[in-house]
């Protein structure tokens, strides 16, 4: 019903007047002490007044006229019926108001199209708003489940007479009567307000719900105050006004003081320009529970990486959906409850107040709230799911505070369900999902995890803590043979004790230092069997479909007894064995032990026989190698493991984007490209895919970033290769040239280190 009064371009707005001058349970009780006579008549009749609320001036003299006139229980019974049915609740605008063939042929029609086909029209036309928030016809019967009874007062401009429309509920109860049988039709009688006015007044009485003042002020606080977008501009704001028996009843406002004590936060707007759809986030990062300056970062990212994103390889998501999804924004603001202070000129308990109450990320479309998103139970972006299962900064639903901004002319693809609970799950509401909850899980929770790297205090290093015991060790021998020279033979005891007190520090400091060695070489193992891991994944991947190929070979066999085809059965089924063996073979220099020490071989003869292991899966996806073995052995001297790890690594990843790129587009024919060069070694790697946007040139080597889709989002790979890189002496670096047709960096240089 509100949103019928704007749909009718109220000019100020649309109020709820609630009067009430008695409860329904105050109602109640006193209609069952009357017809019970349990008092005296005219005690009843002042008992009755006493519960009536004077705050409704002329209801109020209606009401205590009715009781006092009673001369009888029956009548005083009769009497209190007719007081309740006072109480209302009217929906008020100033809009264009409707003719009585309106009445007749639009609002009495249930489901009528009118205004869905000028929503479509608005959305072909690429209007900014549509011209209609409601679209199906049904929100006008809300109104029976509020009261027994609808009237309606309502009129145009031109119009002289006010239009007038009566709905008994209670009549479609009796189920001997046909709809026909009803009479329920407009009327025009009465003076308009004036003679410009426009309007309408729904006005619902017989009420069926017990309403008081704290209940409107539970509603202003819970419903009202999230019903329609609290960070709009106030002047373009929807104007909604409470009215309880005359006080206007104040529904909360989020104010951006409160937004801006947040501990971070994450701005994203998603558009499809002349360049396609981008994604484009600012983050900042206030106070992370350590000493950091502001952080400010803006991120943004274009359609490929967008299209890998969200559709990836195992997503039915098409293409186009991404364009067709249309622009929206977003904000989330996170709040770390612990850390929370009194400051912007509130205190502690207020802040956390106003949290409480604006936790949760909800949705509108053009101004206004869609159902049930942001509500207590509701986790759709399932934050609450991943901050289960993430280590680090918990973002989950009730730390965060924020919002989704859509459209139903921008974003024609997001629609709501039949029964209103929430959006169809269509290919735009799942691209717009991912979107979001990639925004937030992930570039929002690793902006944090690179501000916890760079600023956050690290623990001393052992070397260095040596160096001080072993120096304040000294200065305390040196204190103590001082001592010695000006004491006495009896107090030489107490310089004994002192001694032994330094031998028993520098012991426990020893010790100390042993254990944060073990610590610091644990963190090492974890990063090598962090490698492992990733590999394992890898090449578990490829043996799953190489004997997947091999059984299906032995049922071959099983189905023919010709020796001729069991021979060379048993030759293909040989040949199967033999892959896997092969691939597995690569993970002997990748055990923990065999990483540790460095070995002197052939660089080339290894990158040969790795290329040699992934000529199956190269066919596979139709991947032309471009490699010329060089003459020269290149012999060096490093961690075997790590350089099989990152090549290996830089194999995946290309096979991975290759093989994307080649099912978006049929037609294109993916390559690789090696090369062993000298002075200093390296592996110059390239492919011909969609390549890495340059803005994040750098941001791939960090932890958890990762632009494939979510089920393969790991964000290490690149990550560990580096260490592993540099841990051995090298480097591993994304060449800013040359650039592909798309502006994009495709070219790996991985320098190993000096020739054995």
């Amino acid at each position: 019903m509100i949103k019928n009064g704007f749909d009718a371009g109220t000019d100020n707005g649309v109020e709820i007047r609630f009067d009430i001058v008695l409860g329904l349970r105050s109602y109640s009780s006193l209609h069952n002490r009357v017809n019970e006579q349990e008092a005296p008549l005219e005690v009843l009749k002042q008992r009755c007044i006493s519960e009536l609320d004077a705050a409704t001036a002329d209801l109020y003299e209606r009401a205590r006229k009715l009781i006092t006139s009673s001369s009888s229980y029956d009548d005083l019974s009769a009497s209190l019926k007719k007081v309740y049915s006072l109480n209302s609740i009217r929906v008020v605008d100033t809009g264009t108001g409707m003719s009585a063939t309106d009445l007749g042929e639009k609002f009495l029609v249930i489901g009528t199209p009118s205004r869905k086909f000028a929503v479509e029209r608005s959305v072909a036309e690429g209007k900014a708003k549509p011209e209609f928030l409601g679209e199906k016809g049904l929100g006008r019967l809300s109104a029976m489940r509020l009261g027994r009874i609808l009237s309606i007062e309502t009129a145009r401009r031109k119009d002289t007479k006010l239009n007038n429309l009566k709905i008994d509920w209670r009549a479609f109860e009796d189920l001997t009567k046909m709809i026909g049988d009803i009479d329920v039709k407009a009327r025009t009688f009465g003076d308009k307000p004036s003679k410009s006015y426009s309007g309408t007044v729904l006005t619902i009485s017989e009420l069926s719900a017990d309403w008081s003042e704290g209940r409107v002020k539970q509603l202003a606080a819970i419903d009202f105050a999230f019903l329609t977008n609290p960070l709009a501009d106030s002047k373009g704001r929807p104007r909604i006004a409470l009215i309880w028996n005359g006080e206007r009843v104040a529904i909360p406002l989020l104010g951006k003081k409160f937004l801006e004590l947040s501990h971070a936060s994450i701005w994203g707007r998603y558009s499809v320009g002349d360049n396609g759809p981008e994604l484009s986030l600012r983050v900042k990062l206030r106070d992370l529970g350590f000493e950091h300056p502001v952080v400010e970062e803006e991120l943004r990212f274009g359609e490929r990486d967008l299209f890998s994103m969200v559709r990836g390889r195992d997503e039915a998501i098409p293409e186009d959906a991404l364009a067709d999804l249309g622009p929206f924004s977003f904000e989330a603001h996170w709040y770390n409850r612990r850390r929370v202070k009194a400051e912007g000129g509130m205190d502690r308990e207020q802040i956390l107040k106003l949290h409480r109450q604006w936790a949760g990320i909800r949705m509108y479309r053009d101004d206004f709230r869609v159902y049930p998103y942001g509500q207590e139970k509701d986790d759709w972006l399932e934050l609450d799911r991943v901050a289960l299962m993430s280590k680090g900064y918990l973002l989950n639903k009730i730390q965060l505070v924020g919002q989704v901004e859509i459209s139903r002319s921008a974003n024609p693809g997001l629609v709501d369900q039949t029964n209103r609970e929430g959006l169809r799950e269509t290919h735009e509401q799942q691209a717009m999902l991912k979107i979001v909850q990639f925004s937030i899980q992930d570039q929002l929770r690793n902006a944090m995890k690179r501000t916890e790297t760079k600023y956050k205090p690290k623990r001393a290093k052992p070397v260095k803590a040596k160096t001080e015991i072993a120096r304040l060790e000294t200065r305390a021998q040196k204190a103590i043979r001082s001592l010695r020279a000006v004491t006495t033979s009896q107090e030489r005891e107490t310089i004994e004790e002192l001694q032994q007190a330094l031998l028993e520090l520098t012991e426990l400091a020893k010790i100390l230092r042993e254990r944060n060695a073990e610590v610091e070489g644990d963190a090492k193992l974890m990063q090598d069997m962090a490698g492992i891991g990733l590999l394992v994944e890898i090449v578990a991947h490829e043996l799953a479909r190489t004997s997947e190929h091999a059984l299906e070979r032995i049922r071959e066999l099983q189905s023919t007894a010709k020796s001729d085809e069991v021979v060379t059965g048993l030759d293909g089924l040989a040949a199967s064995m033999k892959s896997i063996h092969k691939r597995l073979r690569i993970l002997d220099p990748l055990s923990v032990s065999g990483r540790q020490a460095p070995e002197t071989f052939s660089l080339t003869q290894l990158i040969c026989e790795t290329l040699e292991d992934h000529d199956s899966q190269f066919r596979r996806h139709g991947i032309h190698l471009d490699f010329d073995p060089p003459k020269d052995r290149f012999m060096i001297k490093t961690v075997k493991g790590y350089v099989v790890q990152i090549f290996e690594n830089l194999l995946a990843n290309s096979v991975y984007w290759l093989s994307l790129e080649k099912e978006k587009s049929p037609l294109f024919e993916p390559e690789i490209s090696v090369k062993i060069v000298g002075s200093p070694t390296r592996i110059i790697f390239s492919d011909n895919g969609p390549g890495i946007d340059p803005e994040h040139k750098d941001r791939i080597f960090e932890m958890f970033f990762s632009l494939k889709e979510s089920k393969k989002r790991r964000g290490l790979g690149l990550y560990i290769a580096r260490a592993n890189a540099v841990t051995a002496g090298g480097s591993l670096q994304l060449q800013e040239e040359p650039q592909n047709a798309f502006g994009r960096l495709n070219t790996f240089e991985y320098c190993i280190s000096e020739r054995a």
